[in-house]
């Protein structure tokens, strides 16, 4: 198999704002992989608060193309391989999600059937970034009836989330979670959170810093479930996790790839974990590789590009529902899939 790689900007529809600051633009590595005339494409958002950049991530998969050998469906061993090698979890992701889309088109089927999986999935989220609480109103005015539910950003550090929360649910009859990006202490989250249960607030999304020691006690004492996103990374981050939390928030970018977040949605529900798929700053073909395995899950998480360059994904009644066509079902926009070409100099 031949690969490839490049980095793609993405523009946000609007400057997404969470604690640790803000952006207009993601950077994201694309990956091409070729075998017997066929390509399959995958695309990841690397994370910056686990040193992780485009060019890394771009570096990775060049440097991989030795480990996946000639056969696309020995996805297993390609993975193993891929695991020996530290970090880049959102390369490992891209690539994986390239495998899926090359075998998919292979056999003719979308991947949610390879996986025996069904089209479907929970009522996908709007997240609402971090803003001062009017503003986050009428950002969530402004979606009502096209998502049934939000997720709102907080962490604000000024003492404002729960007015945050309550000026949402003075708009939104839907319901709401929250994300706080690792921003409270211990005494925050437990003086905020029996006012968001108040507020019908369905979870909490990682209150604490990752790791931090009053996590189990924050999970016997919280009204609401709380969810761990920093926290939970790969299979062996869940038995730990199950001690400081009610669910996972599972996304692809992190876990490296389709395989490895299935791997983890199993031993979450044998730990009677809840679970949430969540996304990055990513386009469709991203979102298609997350929709495939959505019906996992109870729930999704979704973002706003400027202009989808992978279209493909249908939101229908507030679901996104994956391709029916072979592979991940999406195409780029302003061409029909062609293979990526290197420039003079080698780089794609």
């Amino acid at each position: 198999m031949e690969v490839e790689a490049r980095i793609e900007t993405l523009r946000m529809a609007e400057t997404f704002v969470i604690s640790r600051g803000a952006a207009d633009e993601a950077e994201v590595v694309e990956v091409e992989i070729r075998h017997d005339g066929v390509s399959g494409y995958g695309e990841a958002t690397p994370i910056e608060r686990y040193e992780e950049s485009a060019a890394s991530a771009a570096a990775f998969v060049r440097e991989s193309e030795e480990l996946l050998g000639d056969n696309p469906f020995a996805l297993e061993e390609i993975g193993a391989r891929l695991a020996e090698r530290p970090g880049e979890q959102a390369a490992k992701a891209a690539i994986d999600a390239a495998l899926h889309d090359l075998c998919g088109k292979l056999v003719g089927l979308p991947v949610w059937r390879l996986l025996g999986l069904p089209r479907a999935g929970p009522p996908t989220s709007w997240t609402i970034w971090l803003g001062d609480p009017d503003d986050m109103a009428r950002r969530a005015e402004r979606v009502r009836g096209r998502f049934k539910r939000l997720k709102l950003k907080l962490g604000g550090g000024d003492s404002l989330d729960v007015a945050r929360v309550r000026a949402v649910r003075g708009v939104a009859d839907v319901p709401l979670q929250v994300d706080v990006n690792e921003y409270w202490s211990l005494d925050e989250a437990l003086e905020a959170l029996p006012q968001l249960a108040g507020l019908e607030v369905e979870y909490c999304e990682q209150p604490l810093p990752a790791g931090d020691p009053g996590g189990p006690e924050l999970k016997r004492r919280s009204p609401l479930p709380i969810y761990v996103d920093e926290d939970c990374h790969t299979l062996a981050d869940v038995p730990a996790c199950a001690e400081r939390a009610h669910g996972l928030t599972v996304k692809l970018a992190k876990s490296g790839g389709i395989r490895e977040a299935v791997r983890i949605t199993h031993a979450g529900r044998a730990l009677g974990l809840g679970l949430m798929l969540g996304c990055m700053n990513e386009s469709g073909l991203a979102v298609s590789a997350g929709a495939q395995i959505a019906s996992l899950f109870d729930h999704v998480g979704n973002l706003l590009l400027v202009e989808d360059p992978w279209p493909g994904v249908e939101l229908v009644d507030g679901v996104q529902l994956p391709p029916n066509e072979p592979g991940l079902g999406v195409r780029h926009a302003h061409e029909s899939v062609t293979p990526l070409v290197p420039n003079r100099d080698g780089e794609p």
